[in-house]
């Protein structure tokens, strides 16, 4: 069944029309037919049946029935990851997405100051969208950034546990207390004696994959993977 997404407010209602865009990859590529039965989700963690019961040359209508599963982790995590160039970053938040991470947050740090911009933001947040509905998930990761690395305890302060990927650590173990974490991922050329004082000081845990030196987009990734896998 493919997955749709749509805007939150037409969610609650009985029905929705789909137009532009989705409804040129939906009935036109996909070529979806009157009676045929799709996945809507509101992008919030809500998922509900839908059946199609109109289209036409430019729209479609969608007749929306009981919910259904959402398929999102019962563990909420985030990725708080230094920011990356835009294909990597493409690629980090599409498989993040993917995997079922709650929030892409990019940040600047000594080795990785850049900006990205409204527009290349934008275009992350619609990458995010098209994995929703290609991994059947009901919940669109928030995506932000770039934010100065001040504003790191700000982005911490929501989730109860924290760690810290670096290759000075020897602990591989992912122990979590609460039902909400994140993973802070630095540069590929490591943190700054500062950033790893400041932390520590944050309750940050040190974690390690072992001897290997990941790309920053592999490890955010391996990251998601293996702490989502635990739960």
């Amino acid at each position: 069944m493919i997955t749709h997404l749509t805007d939150t407010e037409d969610f609650a209602g009985d029905e929705i029309e789909i137009s532009g865009s989705r409804y040129r990859h939906l009935f036109r590529a996909r070529r979806l037919a009157a009676g045929e039965l799709l996945r809507v989700v509101d992008g919030r963690g809500a998922a509900r049946r839908g059946e199609i019961v109109h289209v036409d040359r430019h729209a479609a209508r969608v007749a929306l029935g009981g919910p259904l599963p959402s398929n999102e982790p019962t563990y909420s995590l985030e990725l708080v990851v230094a920011a990356l160039r835009g294909e990597r970053a493409s690629w980090l938040v599409e498989k993040a997405t993917e995997i079922g991470v709650r929030a892409v947050r990019f940040v600047a740090t000594e080795r990785t100051p850049r900006d990205y911009g409204a527009a290349r933001l934008e275009r992350l947040r619609r990458v995010a969208e098209a994995a929703v509905a290609q991994c059947h998930r009901a919940r669109t990761p928030e995506v932000t950034g770039v934010d100065p690395w001040q504003r790191l305890p700000e982005l911490l302060a929501s989730v109860e546990d924290r760690w810290v990927l670096d290759l000075a650590s020897s602990d591989r173990s992912t122990g979590a207390r609460g039902t909400s974490g994140a993973v802070v991922v630095g540069p590929e050329g490591g943190w700054s004696d500062d950033e790893r004082r400041q932390l520590e000081e944050l309750r940050c845990v040190p974690m390690s994959f072992g001897e290997r030196t990941l790309r920053t987009e592999t490890a955010a990734v391996v990251a998601a993977a293996r702490w989502l896998s635990v739960w």
